[in-house]
């Protein structure tokens, strides 16, 4: 068969390849959750998130409105391996026992990870991961409404960054507020297997002629004022810029 004809499938799912994040969320008793999520995508200083109503995450941010979206490389798939078929709900769901998850009440150990203080939410950052975003809830919106029968079963969670740490090492030399694209290596998952990014840039982009602090005014409100608004300023400073 060509490669070029183009034929008709039905996937179960879509993951055509996107970053993972461990979301760490405070639980009812105070102690955190961690886990596994690759339906994730940003704008400005906006996350949207897709998550089974049912889950532990989910039920966590809902009830503190807040969350930490922790970004690993592409070098700690085990640590993810480690979380991937455990739930912090107990009873476990009918679904999640079919597909032999358990229950683990102390994500912390299971995974190996250590937990790092956060400066405006509660629940902790990852240590080890390179990128950590601190997040307050804006708004929750229900999927599939054309599904009668399914309708709310994952919903869009729509979070703002307050405060962004990412490890020293990547960020660009000269630019107080920008990630060197060329040192980060985000752990990514297609179709339910990890994968890393190239070494380099496969052709030059257009867009990357646009300086980043253009989009700076997508970020911020005239009118209301959150946590970390002058982070962008702080840095400045911080670096000598």
């Amino acid at each position: 068969m060509s490669e070029n004809v183009h034929t008709v499938i039905s996937p179960a799912i879509f993951y055509w390849g996107t970053p993972v994040v461990l979301i760490s969320s405070e639980n009812e008793d105070g102690t955190s959750n961690i886990a596994p999520n690759s339906s994730a995508w940003w704008l400005g200083h906006t996350c949207m998130l897709g998550l089974a109503a049912e889950s532990k995450t989910t039920q966590n941010i809902l009830r503190a409105n807040q969350c930490v979206l922790n970004l690993p490389s592409d070098s700690m798939g085990d640590y993810v391996n480690k979380l991937a078929d455990t739930t912090g709900s107990n009873p476990v769901s009918e679904f999640k026992t079919a597909a032999n998850y358990k229950y683990v009440k102390d994500k912390w150990t299971k995974s190996g990870l250590h937990p790092q203080p956060s400066s405006f939410v509660n629940p902790p950052r990852i240590a080890e991961c390179p990128v950590q975003m601190e997040c307050q809830l804006v708004s929750v919106n229900k999927l599939m409404k054309d599904l009668p029968d399914r309708h709310g079963f994952i919903l869009a969670i729509e979070v703002r960054v307050l405060r962004t740490h990412i490890m020293q090492n990547l960020r660009m030399e000269g630019y107080p507020n920008r990630v060197d694209p060329d040192k980060w290596r985000p752990l990514i998952m297609s179709f339910q297997e990890f994968y890393g990014l190239k070494d380099r840039k496969l052709t030059p982009s257009v867009l990357g002629r646009i300086g980043e602090e253009t989009y700076r005014p997508l970020t911020k409100s005239d009118v209301k004022k959150f946590p970390g608004d002058d982070d962008d300023q702080i840095a400045a400073v911080e670096g000598g810029a």
